[in-house]
Protein backbone atom coordinates (compact mmCIF):
# COMPACT_ATOMS: atom_id res chain seq x y z
CA UNK A 1 0.00 0.00 0.00
CA UNK A 2 1.24 3.46 -0.90
CA UNK A 3 1.32 6.12 1.78
CA UNK A 4 1.78 9.87 1.69
CA UNK A 5 5.21 10.11 3.33
CA UNK A 6 5.43 13.90 2.97
CA UNK A 7 5.05 14.61 6.71
CA UNK A 8 8.07 12.40 7.38
CA UNK A 9 10.08 13.99 4.55
CA UNK A 10 9.25 17.49 5.84
CA UNK A 11 10.00 16.43 9.42
CA UNK A 12 13.45 15.13 8.50
CA UNK A 13 14.17 18.35 6.58
CA UNK A 14 13.08 20.46 9.57
CA UNK A 15 15.36 18.41 11.85
CA UNK A 16 18.20 18.74 9.32
CA UNK A 17 18.45 14.97 8.96
CA UNK A 18 19.40 13.78 5.46
CA UNK A 19 16.99 11.22 4.02
CA UNK A 20 17.75 9.19 0.87
CA UNK A 21 15.15 7.72 -1.50
CA UNK A 22 16.01 4.18 -0.43
CA UNK A 23 15.66 5.11 3.25
CA UNK A 24 12.29 6.71 2.54
CA UNK A 25 11.21 3.52 0.75
CA UNK A 26 12.26 1.48 3.80
CA UNK A 27 10.22 3.69 6.13
CA UNK A 28 7.19 3.35 3.85
CA UNK A 29 7.54 -0.44 3.80
CA UNK A 30 7.95 -0.43 7.60
CA UNK A 31 4.80 1.69 7.96
CA UNK A 32 2.82 -0.73 5.77
CA UNK A 33 3.98 -3.73 7.80
CA UNK A 34 3.19 -1.98 11.06
CA UNK A 35 -0.35 -1.06 9.99
CA UNK A 36 -0.95 -4.57 8.61
CA UNK A 37 0.25 -6.40 11.72
CA UNK A 38 -1.43 -3.91 14.05
CA UNK A 39 -4.80 -5.18 12.83
CA UNK A 40 -4.15 -8.58 14.39
CA UNK A 41 -2.04 -7.66 17.44
CA UNK A 42 -1.52 -4.55 19.53
CA UNK A 43 1.83 -3.14 18.38
CA UNK A 44 0.96 0.53 18.80
CA UNK A 45 -2.07 2.49 20.01
CA UNK A 46 -1.29 5.05 17.31
CA UNK A 47 -2.99 4.01 14.09
CA UNK A 48 -2.94 7.19 12.01
CA UNK A 49 -0.08 7.01 9.46
CA UNK A 50 0.96 10.65 9.94
CA UNK A 51 1.01 10.25 13.73
CA UNK A 52 3.13 7.10 13.38
CA UNK A 53 5.60 9.08 11.25
CA UNK A 54 5.72 11.85 13.84
CA UNK A 55 5.44 10.12 17.21
CA UNK A 56 7.38 6.97 16.28
CA UNK A 57 9.64 7.56 13.27
CA UNK A 58 10.75 11.16 13.88
CA UNK A 59 10.94 10.68 17.64
CA UNK A 60 13.11 7.57 17.17
CA UNK A 61 15.64 9.23 14.84
CA UNK A 62 15.85 12.34 17.04
CA UNK A 63 18.68 10.52 18.84
CA UNK A 64 20.84 11.22 15.79
CA UNK A 65 20.80 14.90 16.81
CA UNK A 66 22.98 13.97 19.81
CA UNK A 67 25.71 13.10 17.29
CA UNK A 68 26.92 10.05 19.19
CA UNK A 69 26.00 7.21 16.79
CA UNK A 70 28.99 6.00 14.76
CA UNK A 71 29.42 3.47 11.92
CA UNK A 72 30.22 0.07 13.39
CA UNK A 73 28.42 0.77 16.67
CA UNK A 74 26.81 -2.24 18.34
CA UNK A 75 23.40 -0.96 19.49
CA UNK A 76 20.78 -2.63 21.69
CA UNK A 77 17.13 -1.57 21.89
CA UNK A 78 15.57 -2.75 25.18
CA UNK A 79 11.80 -3.26 25.27
CA UNK A 80 11.66 -2.58 21.55
CA UNK A 81 7.96 -3.36 21.07
CA UNK A 82 7.17 -2.45 17.46
CA UNK A 83 10.83 -1.60 16.81
CA UNK A 84 11.22 1.89 18.26
CA UNK A 85 13.68 3.49 18.37
CA UNK A 86 15.98 0.73 17.04
CA UNK A 87 14.67 0.08 13.52
CA UNK A 88 14.41 3.75 12.46
CA UNK A 89 17.97 4.29 13.74
CA UNK A 90 19.14 1.26 11.73
CA UNK A 91 17.44 2.50 8.54
CA UNK A 92 19.20 5.85 8.91
CA UNK A 93 22.54 4.31 9.99
CA UNK A 94 22.90 1.02 8.05
CA UNK A 95 26.51 0.47 9.21
CA UNK A 96 25.51 -0.20 12.84
CA UNK A 97 24.77 -3.65 14.29
CA UNK A 98 21.35 -3.82 15.93
CA UNK A 99 19.82 -6.13 18.52
CA UNK A 100 16.14 -5.67 19.42
CA UNK A 101 14.93 -7.21 22.68
CA UNK A 102 11.36 -7.70 23.83
CA UNK A 103 9.72 -10.04 26.33
CA UNK A 104 6.63 -10.59 24.14
CA UNK A 105 7.23 -13.30 21.54
CA UNK A 106 4.59 -12.01 19.09
CA UNK A 107 6.40 -8.67 18.98
CA UNK A 108 9.80 -10.23 18.29
CA UNK A 109 8.08 -12.22 15.53
CA UNK A 110 6.99 -8.94 13.97
CA UNK A 111 10.47 -7.45 14.40
CA UNK A 112 12.05 -10.46 12.67
CA UNK A 113 9.63 -9.98 9.75
CA UNK A 114 10.60 -6.30 9.45
CA UNK A 115 14.30 -7.20 9.49
CA UNK A 116 13.69 -9.80 6.76
CA UNK A 117 11.45 -7.58 4.60
CA UNK A 118 13.74 -4.54 4.77
CA UNK A 119 16.87 -6.71 4.41
CA UNK A 120 18.45 -5.09 7.48
CA UNK A 121 21.91 -6.63 7.76
CA UNK A 122 23.59 -7.29 11.12
CA UNK A 123 20.22 -7.05 12.85
CA UNK A 124 18.31 -9.51 15.01
CA UNK A 125 15.29 -9.68 17.31
CA UNK A 126 15.63 -11.56 20.60
CA UNK A 127 12.73 -12.83 22.70
CA UNK A 128 13.93 -12.43 26.30
CA UNK A 129 13.58 -10.48 29.50
CA UNK A 130 16.33 -7.93 30.00
CA UNK A 131 16.98 -9.13 33.56
CA UNK A 132 17.90 -12.60 32.28
CA UNK A 133 19.59 -11.62 29.02
CA UNK A 134 22.04 -9.30 30.79
CA UNK A 135 23.54 -12.35 32.53
CA UNK A 136 24.36 -14.14 29.28
CA UNK A 137 27.92 -14.12 27.99
CA UNK A 138 28.32 -12.04 24.88
CA UNK A 139 25.55 -9.68 26.00
CA UNK A 140 26.73 -8.13 29.24
CA UNK A 141 28.74 -4.89 28.85
CA UNK A 142 29.24 -5.47 25.12
CA UNK A 143 27.18 -2.67 23.55
CA UNK A 144 28.44 0.75 22.51
CA UNK A 145 24.98 2.15 22.99
CA UNK A 146 21.69 1.03 24.53
CA UNK A 147 18.48 2.85 23.63
CA UNK A 148 14.99 2.51 25.04
CA UNK A 149 11.56 4.05 24.73
CA UNK A 150 10.10 1.44 27.10
CA UNK A 151 7.42 2.59 29.53
CA UNK A 152 9.28 2.36 32.84
CA UNK A 153 10.61 5.03 35.16
CA UNK A 154 14.27 5.92 34.62
CA UNK A 155 15.69 4.25 37.74
CA UNK A 156 14.03 0.96 36.68
CA UNK A 157 15.05 1.38 33.04
CA UNK A 158 18.65 2.06 34.10
CA UNK A 159 18.80 -1.29 35.90
CA UNK A 160 17.51 -3.03 32.77
CA UNK A 161 19.83 -1.20 30.37
CA UNK A 162 23.14 -0.19 31.97
CA UNK A 163 24.38 -3.78 32.54
CA UNK A 164 24.48 -4.17 28.72
CA UNK A 165 26.56 -1.01 28.12
CA UNK A 166 30.32 -1.35 27.75
CA UNK A 167 32.62 0.97 29.71
CA UNK A 168 32.58 4.47 28.15
CA UNK A 169 29.50 3.50 26.13
CA UNK A 170 26.15 5.20 26.63
CA UNK A 171 22.50 4.67 27.44
CA UNK A 172 19.88 6.98 25.91
CA UNK A 173 16.30 6.98 27.20
CA UNK A 174 13.37 8.68 25.47
CA UNK A 175 11.33 10.49 28.12
CA UNK A 176 8.38 12.85 28.30
CA UNK A 177 7.77 15.92 30.48
CA UNK A 178 8.71 14.12 33.72
CA UNK A 179 12.34 13.52 32.67
CA UNK A 180 13.83 15.91 35.25
CA UNK A 181 11.93 14.41 38.17
CA UNK A 182 12.74 10.86 37.06
CA UNK A 183 16.41 11.79 36.80
CA UNK A 184 16.45 13.05 40.39
CA UNK A 185 14.85 9.80 41.58
CA UNK A 186 17.39 7.80 39.54
CA UNK A 187 20.47 9.44 41.08
CA UNK A 188 21.15 6.55 43.46
CA UNK A 189 20.48 3.90 40.80
CA UNK A 190 22.91 5.51 38.35
CA UNK A 191 25.64 5.67 41.00
CA UNK A 192 25.19 1.98 41.88
CA UNK A 193 24.98 0.81 38.25
CA UNK A 194 28.00 2.75 36.96
CA UNK A 195 26.17 5.43 35.02
CA UNK A 196 26.76 9.19 34.91
CA UNK A 197 24.19 11.65 33.62
CA UNK A 198 25.63 13.79 30.84
CA UNK A 199 22.73 15.69 29.32
CA UNK A 200 18.96 15.91 28.98
CA UNK A 201 18.09 17.32 25.56
CA UNK A 202 14.64 18.68 24.79
CA UNK A 203 13.93 17.61 21.21
CA UNK A 204 11.71 19.60 18.89
CA UNK A 205 9.79 16.98 16.93
CA UNK A 206 8.02 18.59 13.93
CA UNK A 207 4.18 18.38 13.96
CA UNK A 208 4.20 17.13 17.57
CA UNK A 209 2.76 18.98 20.56
CA UNK A 210 4.17 16.45 23.02
CA UNK A 211 7.31 17.03 25.05
CA UNK A 212 10.16 14.82 23.87
CA UNK A 213 13.32 14.52 26.00
CA UNK A 214 16.43 12.43 25.46
CA UNK A 215 18.30 11.50 28.64
CA UNK A 216 21.95 10.76 27.82
CA UNK A 217 23.87 8.66 30.38
CA UNK A 218 27.49 7.55 30.06
CA UNK A 219 28.83 4.29 31.50
CA UNK A 220 31.76 5.33 33.70
CA UNK A 221 32.11 2.25 35.94
CA UNK A 222 31.40 -1.45 35.51
CA UNK A 223 27.99 -2.62 36.75
CA UNK A 224 28.25 -4.84 39.86
CA UNK A 225 27.52 -8.49 39.07
CA UNK A 226 24.34 -8.65 41.18
CA UNK A 227 22.55 -6.28 38.78
CA UNK A 228 20.11 -6.51 37.20
CA UNK A 229 18.26 -8.29 39.98
CA UNK A 230 15.85 -11.16 39.30
CA UNK A 231 12.80 -10.74 37.06
CA UNK A 232 10.28 -8.32 38.55
CA UNK A 233 12.55 -7.06 41.32
CA UNK A 234 13.77 -3.82 39.62
CA UNK A 235 10.19 -2.67 39.08
CA UNK A 236 8.88 -3.87 42.46
CA UNK A 237 11.64 -2.22 44.52
CA UNK A 238 13.58 0.35 42.45
CA UNK A 239 17.12 1.22 43.51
Amino acid sequence: MKHDMQPFVEGCAAMKIDLSKSQLADFEAYLSLLLEWNQKMNLTAIRDPKEIMVQHFLDSISVLKLDIVRDGFNILDVGSGAGFPGIPIKIMCPEISLTLVDSVQKKTGFLSKVIERLKLENSKAVHARAEELARQSGMRETFDMVVSRAVAELRVLAEYCLPFVKLNGCFVAHKGPGAGEELEQAENALKILGGKWMETRLMNIPFSERIHNLVFIKKVNKTPKQYPRNVGKPKKSPL
